[in-house]
């Protein structure tokens, strides 16, 4: 890798990246159903033999797609989710009493995770307060004579994106749909990882197409072997 003088440029290896993927940690992942998920991180998580790890994300993918690999494996040995209906394997492992499913409306779970972005503590809703599982154990409180559940906001150890284009101070642009949750979770993690198809010298990004600023971004990585080092010559 090029060593670079300039303090914001954040262009690593997928190498380096994994260094910060550690056994035990809370990792927060974009996409849906395996869509805008980070290939390359999360087959780099299955070759290190990550274990113990706290899932969040909109769902548990495919069991041989997306995040639903790292699941399927046993890794996790809890989710943060809204739906773990596309991976069996997830249903299974819950059933048998070795994964630990926290469930949460989609909008409650992405309104969440943008509230751990933005450092508040919590939201308020009003959504599943009439429904005994999604009430159970969570406080309550009363605002304006209507009755809302308090819901912790989400942040993680790590947080691991995908993104179409990148420039080398990690301003992000996305791709259609694969844009799910990205940008949110890209805000919630202390250190915040994105895998990316395509990598552009500065000042290539419109600024009106940037959807996350690179402020939030703490290390780029190419996917599938995308040569970067044209960027600096």
């Amino acid at each position: 890798m090029i060593e670079q003088s300039n303090p914001f440029q954040k262009i690593s290896s997928l190498e380096q990246a994994l260094k910060h993927l550690k056994d035990g940690l809370t990792i927060m992942f974009g996409g849906f159903g395996g869509v805008g998920s980070p290939p390359g991180l999360i087959d780099g998580m299955i070759t290190n033999n990550l274990k113990n790890l706290t899932l969040i994300g909109n769902d548990t993918g495919f069991p041989h797609i997306g995040i639903g690999k790292v699941v399927s494996q046993g890794r996790a040995k809890k989710v943060i989710a809204s739906h773990i209906g596309s991976n069996p394997v997830a249903g299974k492992l819950m059933n048998e009493g070795l994964l630990e499913v926290e469930f949460s409306p989609q909008g409650t779970l992405v309104e969440r995770i943008r509230a751990g972005g933005m450092g508040l503590g919590a939201i308020l809703t009003d959504i599943g307060i009439d429904n005994e599982m999604v009430a159970y154990g969570k406080k309550q409180m009363q605002l304006n004579g209507k009755d809302y559940l308090v819901e912790p906001a989400l942040t993680a150890d790590v947080s691991i994106i995908y993104a179409k284009k990148a420039d080398p101070y990690g301003n992000l642009v996305y791709d259609k749909s694969a844009r799910n949750t990205n940008p949110l979770v890209a805000m919630a993690g202390r250190f915040t990882i994105a895998e990316v198809e395509e990598i552009v010298p500065l000042g290539s990004l419109n600024p009106e197409e940037i959807i996350t600023p690179g402020v939030f971004v703490d290390m780029v990585i190419p996917s599938n072997g995308v040569n970067w080092k044209w960027v600096w010559e």
